[in-house]
């Protein structure tokens, strides 16, 4: 999509709209469990925001055998896609998401969670009358903290970089968007402490989305152009 003046929010969905860092945490503990590797969950959790490819490699080796990996990625879909059912908004999600429509903003879910995933998380948030575009893994070549998701979120919703602000929960969110010189606010919902995601570049810090919306108007949000 052709570049226009519009500005936007980019917003992660694991963990900072959708309450699942820790769901995924346990998946992965179990599927990396059945085996054999025990690797405790709080290395798991600290993990978590990175594509399957580099979490493997964080916790396991860059220099392992990477035969067991589809096994281990498909065990870790299986177990999550239990809780689908059971997955809930963090508080102030939707409402963050209206509120910056509202500004006459286009609303971007820049999620590198799989196709059928995005779609799941979607549903939880029903809200599509207000998200402009959603990104899936099979829009990046690379995960982050590489920044190709992002840079799929700019061009498929026709934004450009400096007029936009992203927010994520994790470290490997705040170094993507930094990549891009984009400002990343953080959020501490996904169990990434306020000390950590401001040391890693992260503008401001908020709790929640919630919190988030309580200050919208004297974030990073509203100085965009």
């Amino acid at each position: 999509m052709p570049s226009d003046n519009r500005s936007g929010v980019l917003l992660d969905v694991d963990g900072t709209l959708v309450d699942t860092t820790y769901l995924h945490t346990v998946s992965w503990w179990e599927a990396l469990r059945q085996a054999d590797h025990l690797v405790p969950m709080a290395l798991i959790h600290r993990s978590i925001g990175m594509g399957s490819d580099k979490l493997l490699d964080h916790l396991l080796g860059p220099e392992r055998d990477r035969d067991g990996d589809e096994k281990l990625r498909d065990a870790h879909d299986s177990l999550y896609a239990e809780y689908w059912q059971r997955l809930a908004p963090l508080p102030g999600a939707v409402e963050l998401l209206r509120a910056c429509a509202a500004r006459g903003l286009r609303v971007v879910l820049a999620t590198s969670a799989a196709e059928h995933e995005a779609a799941a998380l979607r549903r939880v948030l029903d809200a599509d009358d207000v998200i402009d575009t959603v990104t899936s893994s099979a829009d990046a070549q690379e995960s982050k903290p590489a920044p190709d998701i992002l840079v799929a979120a700019l061009e498929q919703s026709g934004l450009r970089a400096e007029r936009v602000v992203f927010v994520g929960d994790s470290v490997w969110d705040v170094a993507a968007a930094g990549k891009l010189d984009i400002p990343c606010i953080g959020l501490t919902c996904g169990g990434t402490s306020r000390a950590e995601l401001a040391g890693a570049g992260a503008v401001a810090v908020y709790d929640d989305p919630a919190a988030l919306l309580a200050g919208l108007g004297e974030s990073a949000v509203a100085d965009l152009p």
